[in-house]
């Protein structure tokens, strides 16, 4: 749908659940990105840079609180996923962690010492450039932007068009998985050589391939060599890099907890 029909259907929904269950004190945004998260920038709110048609510079935040009169809690949607399995999924417990979703984009959020990232913008970890063998992969990329970096090379898009087949119709034993394994084993490391997580939570569309998670930890793996001689690498990394908690809820319940944290709860 284009972004007016988006932000006039949520604005609807929302004022129907204000008839029906009494008023709102906040509603949360968590949008695919880039987006603005700065609360003192003219353009919070926004969606900027996207390569989604149409959606390039759309105010998100700003009609849907003008409209419901509530403060508005915003963020990627990786890191209200984030912030939602810090609440209540698979990062309970742990202040460092990331959050990496591989679905028609590969976006990722993460929190440290129990803060999620903020600085100029957010995090960006889709578009990270590649370590690509072309003779191995001759396929391109897929992003408007950058070509091969891991979104690139490693969402669902980026799988349909260089096996001109969608991802939930490749067998397992698919040649495509290996290969996405270790594209995405090689975005995920630098991540855990900057960032030192707790956990790595993957999530999105792609992911539902369940026998990605063995094939991507062995390649994590294997690319260290051996270089981070930490127990939840060497021994436990069942437990390091695991699907969500919330299952597909933990961007919504994000969304949630952005509310939450627009009205200080």
């Amino acid at each position: 749908s284009s972004p007016d029909e988006c932000i006039r259907r949520s604005i609807e929904f929302f004022q129907a659940m204000q008839k029906s269950h009494g008023s709102l004190k906040s509603v949360g945004i968590a949008s695919f990105g880039p987006v603005d998260p700065n609360p003192g920038s003219p353009t919070f709110g926004f969606v900027t840079t996207t390569p989604k048609p149409g959606w390039a510079q759309t105010d998100l935040a700003g009609p849907i609180g003008k409209a419901l009169g509530v403060p508005i809690g915003f963020d990627t949607d990786v890191n209200g996923a984030a912030l939602g399995e810090f609440r209540w999924g698979a990062a309970q417990g742990l202040d460092t962690f990331v959050y990496i979703t591989i679905g028609t984009g590969i976006g990722g959020g993460a929190m440290v010492g129990g803060k999620l990232i903020h600085g100029l913008m957010h995090p960006e970890m889709g578009h990270v450039l590649m370590k690509h063998d072309r003779v191995e992969d001759p396929f391109e990329g897929a992003c408007p932007y950058h070509k091969d970096c891991l979104e690139g090379l490693a969402s669902g898009p980026a799988i349909e068009q260089r096996w001109n087949e969608r991802a939930e119709n490749l067998p397992p034993d698919h040649p495509a998985w290996d290969l996405e394994a270790k594209y995405l084993a090689h975005g995920i490391v630098p991540q855990i050589y900057i960032l030192s997580p707790q956990r790595i939570i993957m999530g999105g569309g792609v992911m539902d391939q369940v026998h990605l998670f063995p094939k991507v930890r062995r390649h994590v793996q294997e690319i260290l060599n051996g270089y981070i001689q930490a127990q939840a690498i060497l021994e436990n990394i069942d437990d390091f890099i695991v699907p969500p908690g919330l299952g597909n809820r933990a961007g919504v319940l994000g969304a949630i907890a952005l509310a939450q944290e627009a009205t200080g709860c």
